[in-house]
């Protein structure tokens, strides 16, 4: 798909809520596509992260994480922006410097799999704080936020699902 059109369509979608996370079939097909993916095209052909690419695009972060890496993303679906009122989300997206903090929140620099991470492992994000990993029998945690997909490789790095926005 041309970038053009592309930017359209993600734009089109930025405040789209109620979004069902992609079926685990769906998932598993994006997670072998994604093999030859960088993290913003993976994120693009899963279907379930339309808001956050379209919050990476507003921020500036595009070329970013198309980058060399390799990155960790706990990334948040679309189900997870869904979560937010409407009136913050929108402010949020409006805001370049708050945005980016956000979305910077959400990477580690490397590439951390699921079987590296620990319990209570405090990480450095990209923005400066730490995230914590917590596993218990519920599965892994970040933060408040539960780990829903894990371990969808890329290029340049490995994307990990969230089911809530991390915020600074």
């Amino acid at each position: 798909m041309k970038r053009a059109t592309l930017s359209v369509l993600l734009i089109s979608t930025i405040l789209m809520v109620g979004v069902c996370l992609a079926g685990s079939n769906s998932m598993d097909a994006s997670k072998e596509e994604s093999s030859a993916a960088d993290i913003v095209d993976t994120a693009v052909a899963a279907g379930n992260f339309q808001t956050l690419v379209s919050a990476v695009e507003a921020a500036g972060l595009v070329d970013t994480l198309k980058g060399e890496g390799p990155f960790t993303v706990f990334a948040p679906t679309d189900e997870a922006f869904a979560k937010i009122p409407q009136e913050q989300l929108e402010s949020l997206l409006e805001n370049k410097t708050q945005l980016t903090a956000v979305l910077t929140y959400h990477v580690i620099a490397g590439k951390v799999m699921s079987t590296d991470l620990t319990d209570d492992m405090a990480v450095a994000t990209v923005q400066g704080d730490n995230v914590t990993i917590n596993l218990d029998e519920d599965g892994v945690m970040v933060n408040d936020a539960k780990v829903v997909q894990a371990d969808i490789e890329c290029i340049n790095g490995v994307v990990h699902a969230i089911d809530t926005v991390l915020m600074p």
